[in-house]
């Protein structure tokens, strides 16, 4: 018998005494996963909440942005009487 083959048989002995030694609770499972899913409740919880920030943070800066008017009329809307605005015909009411 080689040092590798004594070793491994006595590790395999060794964990199986300390594998035989360990006994869970009978109701182990179950708050296990009574944690896991508080848990995971939490995080979606944490996710839609981060959503309906973000979301309302861009309307709001949306709103914002479309709200700042130039002080200036523009061009488009310009009374100048010059350029290709000036040259079409006004509607008769």
């Amino acid at each position: 018998m080689t040092d590798t083959d004594r070793t491994e048989r006595e590790l395999q002995e060794a964990l199986a005494v300390l594998a035989g030694g360990v006994h869970a609770a009978p109701d182990a499972y179950r708050s296990a996963r009574g944690d896991w899913l508080r848990r995971e409740r939490r995080r979606r919880l944490v996710l839609a909440v981060l959503i309906a920030v973000v979301f309302a943070l861009a309307t709001l800066i949306g709103l914002w942005v479309l709200n700042q008017t130039p002080a200036h009329p523009g061009v488009i809307f310009s009374n100048t009487g010059t350029g290709a605005a000036a040259s079409l015909p006004r509607p008769h009411l």
